[in-house]
């Protein structure tokens, strides 16, 4: 692997709301236009040689916002999981889900088991998407999950291999669109080494040439891990 390039680069894609309040478009339009600019950065990070993303499509938070906007994010992934499903097989893309599967649409989790098991087989981009998530509660249900399998003691590794997808490595770039430097609640134990990019770009702007700026950034850092 060369590793200039993250193995896992992880996205926290925020500004849909602001980059459709610039233009006077309803927030709708701008969760449409992220929905677009996702669709880019699967083909773009496969064909950059990154091996694994996971984007941080709605958190355990994000059930506060008004019912109408939840409903118009549930319509727009059912949409785009239509879309994935149509071309996983054209790109060799996997697709996996890290998050809680309570409150999420029946019709929503049917899609997502039937996507999962049709690309489990698949050897390109693995695509993990973060829905209904949060890493205080990952962390939470990995060791709920851990008592009740009767360990008394536990260990690092013991969490991680309970975390919701432990076959994904963890993160080595975090991404961070629309100018916000915080992580929000978002893989917090699979962070600790992981290098940060933030930029202010807005998520519906952040295209190819963003992506090769943040790959070229981490290719320059100086990687160190625990204090050495």
């Amino acid at each position: 692997m060369d590793e200039n390039i993250p193995l896992h680069a992880a996205f926290i894609m925020d500004g849909n709301g602001r980059w459709a309040a610039a233009r006077g478009l309803p927030r709708k339009a701008g969760h449409e236009a992220g929905a677009r600019a996702v669709r880019a950065l699967i083909k773009n990070a496969g064909e950059l040689g990154v091996k694994f993303i996971t984007l941080y499509a709605f958190s355990t938070e994000n059930w506060r916002r008004p019912p109408s906007e939840i409903k118009d994010l549930m319509r727009l992934l059912s949409k785009s999981l239509d879309e994935f499903g149509k071309t996983a097989g054209k790109n060799g893309a996997r697709f996996l889900v890290s998050g809680r599967r309570d409150k999420l649409p029946p019709e929503v989790l049917e899609k997502i088991d039937k996507i999962i098991a049709d690309t489990a087989g698949n050897k390109g981009l693995t695509v993990n998407l973060a829905l209904n998530y949060g890493a205080r509660q990952e962390i939470a249900d990995a060791v709920n999950a851990l008592i009740s399998a009767g360990k008394k003691n536990v260990a690092e590794g013991d969490i991680s291999a309970a975390l919701y997808n432990p076959s994904v490595p963890d993160p080595d770039l975090i991404i961070r669109t629309s100018g916000e430097e915080r992580l929000s609640n978002f893989l917090l134990w699979q962070a600790a080494y992981s290098e940060f990019y933030f930029t202010p770009v807005l998520w519906p702007d952040f295209d190819r040439a963003e992506l090769e700026k943040a790959l070229e950034i981490f290719a320059g850092r100086k990687r160190k891990f625990g204090n050495i």
